[in-house]
């Protein structure tokens, strides 16, 4: 019976290749399944071979470390330099858009809280 090995769901496409390229790499019996149009299946990248779980699940558990130190790297090159996303960068950059986002948050508050505040009275 096929193994659930990686969900493609809210990844990126570089890491998704990158996956694909080192399961075949190491010569693992893979496939992918698609959720379809109305997002009723599982994006996924299934093993076939249920004795090649435990040295799938190993290789992607190393390649997420890799992964996750890479970025983490990364991140904090990117704060040495000033260049890493912040609140106030964002708000400089896109004051518009924050102040409408700022407004509906606010709009949405309200609407929720109103039924409330009118039984307070």
């Amino acid at each position: 019976m096929a193994h659930l090995l990686f969900r493609l769901r809210h990844v990126t496409d570089e890491e998704a290749m990158e996956v694909r390229q080192l399961l075949d790499e190491h010569g693992f019996d893979v496939y992918e399944t698609q959720a379809g149009f109305f997002r009723l299946g599982v994006d996924a990248i299934w093993l076939r071979n249920p004795a090649q779980r435990d040295d799938a699940e190993a290789l992607l558990a190393q390649y997420q470390v890799e992964r996750q130190a890479s970025a983490r790297k990364a991140h904090q090159e990117a704060v040495a330099r000033n260049e890493a996303p912040t609140w106030e960068r964002r708000l400089r950059e896109q004051p518009i858009q924050i102040a409408l986002v700022m407004v509906a948050v606010i709009l949405i508050a309200l609407l929720t809280l109103l039924p409330f505040i009118g039984l307070a009275r």
